[in-house]
């Protein structure tokens, strides 16, 4: 039997890297999904390829710092597959890297907005429509940078990713009563289009395998794997985590 028949689930950052595997496996678990990210066209093709597996998606592009889309993402779950039960809040952007006293206002509050925002955003979108299912699973995408390790140059995408877990932790205390369940996932590495912004050379690529213990990068469909554990009944009894998934670099110092 797979994981996640009969359940809905919402995913955001879609188009590509973790969303993009997760919708697929999510999709191959039995849900129906709905995806969301900012490029129409890619997430038209995520579409394609789940149905030619069999599974069932919508696509509804958009941008998550906006409050009218986290609505949208919610109300097609429950007009076209009647009901939510499972939303991984996963978009997020490593925004401008460098030192803080050289970051713009502007930079750091486009970070915020897209990776924190958008989860107050999602979040309260998706609540009701999880009490009305009597209850589900909220994941938020956060990170080890901030929360296990600091790294030089991330100062914004650490704080945002970090204000994420905080918000997962109240979150969990808030709606545990009403069985819903909210877990933070904190992925290491990734081979990613995004990763591939800070990883740009093949020595950095080699000095960022090197800090994890299993020396290498994730494949995004490890991650996702990770992410279905937490949308699962397999974690039934898991709620205000930050679930490491970060190969062992917050114990690596070989």
């Amino acid at each position: 039997m797979t994981q996640l028949a009969g359940k809905t689930a919402l995913i955001t950052g879609a188009s590509s890297g973790i969303g993009y595997e997760a919708a697929k496996l999510f999709a191959a678990e039995g849900a129906k999904v709905v995806i969301g990210a900012r490029r129409r066209q890619m997430l038209d093709k995520l579409v394609d390829e789940i149905a030619a597996a069999g599974g069932q998606a919508i696509a509804v592009a958009g941008d998550v710092t906006e409050e009218g889309y986290a609505k949208k993402l919610v109300e097609t779950a429950v007009d076209r597959f009647g009901g939510l039960d499972i939303a991984f809040n996963n978009a997020g952007t490593l925004g401008a890297l460098g030192e803080l006293t050289n970051m713009q206002v502007s930079d750091w509050d486009a970070v915020v907005e897209t990776n924190l925002k958008s989860g107050f955003l999602a979040a309260r979108a998706q609540i009701p429509a999880l009490l009305d299912q009597g209850g589900g699973s909220i994941i938020f995408n956060s990170t080890f940078v901030g929360y296990s390790a600091g790294m030089p140059g991330t100062c914004a995408y650490a704080a945002s990713k970090a204000g994420l877990i905080g918000l997962t932790k109240s979150l969990a205390t808030e709606l545990g009563p009403k069985r819903i369940r909210v877990n933070a996932l904190l992925p290491g590495g990734t081979d990613t289009a995004m990763a591939a912004e800070m990883i740009n050379t093949p020595e950095m690529r080699t000095f960022i395998e090197g800090l994890h213990a299993l020396k290498r990068l994730a494949d995004p469909a490890e991650i996702a794997r990770s992410a279905l554990y937490l949308a699962s009944d397999a974690s039934s009894f898991v709620t205000g985590t930050a679930l490491l998934c970060d190969g062992g670099i917050s114990v690596n110092r070989t």
